[in-house]
């Protein structure tokens, strides 16, 4: 890529898309800055002074069969993480009451293990549908590796959205997780757009992988259409296969969120976990790529709570109203 990134920067907002046959190696040593207000023209152009909050709850905690290396949910890890069975209904409506009367976006419930199944969906799928009925928030699920019929059962119960990272890119998954397949997670996501839904996917960086990995699994969700990237920075947890892998660099995860506004300059660039890494906890990169956040309580991983990232927003200039 031989031109200028205000060039690019024009060039994408008229229309032109940045595919696997650019070549791309130029984001990589483009100046920070340059490339981050690049991204942030970008974000402001096709997202506007809107930042999308969502928050989730784990559902069903621990005892996952699959092996993914950072998880601490997975059964083959000794991470001391709690463990418990699907939660009560009213116990999951208390928190997304909590949660959207606190002005979150969506709300979403999250599941450890390969798949949801059994009584265990069929009490998840009463959640949701009590759930469409008392609020106002958009409902999201994450439950694994669904079939159709499980994913028309979601749309029907009143869910919009389906949350199911790739995690890294094709080439570099199966460094990270043996018991499943990457082909198993793309078709997935073509199950739940198939159905309907709207899918968030993304990935975790800092995994050990190249950035022609990162660049690979930024493409692959430029071809998937995917219109919500969560980003998470490993946060390395002791007892996991990865427990040794060092923190990246506030510099490195900017620069990921930067590229990965260009290659998707449409979709919601969500931080997730690790944004303790970024300065002022992320305000720096909601102005330069990222437009939408996980907050609230995620999972294993510490995060921000919502009144926080508000305050934050309106300090910012941003709102997720």
């Amino acid at each position: 890529m031989n031109i200028m990134l205000n060039q690019l920067e024009h060039m994408i907002i008229d229309g032109y898309r940045l595919t696997r046959s650019d070549d791309v190696k130029d984001l990589l040593t483009a100046p920070l800055d340059e490339l981050m207000n690049c991204a942030g023209n970008l974000q402001k152009h096709f997202c506007g002074n809107h930042v999308d909050l969502c928050t989730i709850i784990n559902g069903r905690s621990g005892r996952c069969s699959e092996n993914c290396k950072y998880c601490a949910q997975a059964a083959c890890h000794h991470t001391g993480i709690e463990e418990y069975s699907f939660l009560s209904t009213e116990e999951i409506l208390a928190n997304a009451l909590a949660n959207e009367k606190s002005g979150v976006n969506r709300f979403a419930i999250v599941t450890s293990g390969r798949a949801l199944g059994g009584e265990e969906f069929e009490q998840a799928i009463k959640t949701y549908e009590k759930m469409h009925a008392v609020l106002n928030i958009d409902l999201c699920a994450s439950h694994g590796i669904l079939n159709r019929q499980q994913f028309h059962q979601l749309r029907t119960a009143g869910v919009k959205s389906y949350h199911h990272n790739i995690e890294t890119s094709r080439r570099y998954f199966p460094q990270i997780c043996t018991s499943h397949t990457y082909d198993d997670r793309i078709n997935t996501i073509r199950l739940a757009q198939a159905e309907g839904l709207s899918v968030c996917s993304g990935g975790i960086i800092g995994m050990g992988e190249t950035w022609e990995d990162r660049f690979d699994m930024a493409f692959s969700l430029a071809e998937l259409n995917i219109m919500s990237i969560p980003i998470n920075a490993l946060m390395a947890i002791k007892g996991t296969g990865l427990e040794n892998q060092p923190a990246l660099s506030a510099d490195e995860i900017l620069r990921t969120i930067a590229i990965f506004r260009l290659i998707n300059p449409e979709a919601n660039i969500r931080l997730a976990a690790g944004r303790k890494l970024l300065p002022d906890n992320g305000a720096t990169a909601f102005l330069h790529g990222a437009s939408a956040s996980i907050t609230g309580n995620m999972l294993t991983t510490s995060g921000t709570t919502i009144n926080e990232d508000l305050a934050m927003l309106d300090k910012l200039g941003l709102s997720n109203k």
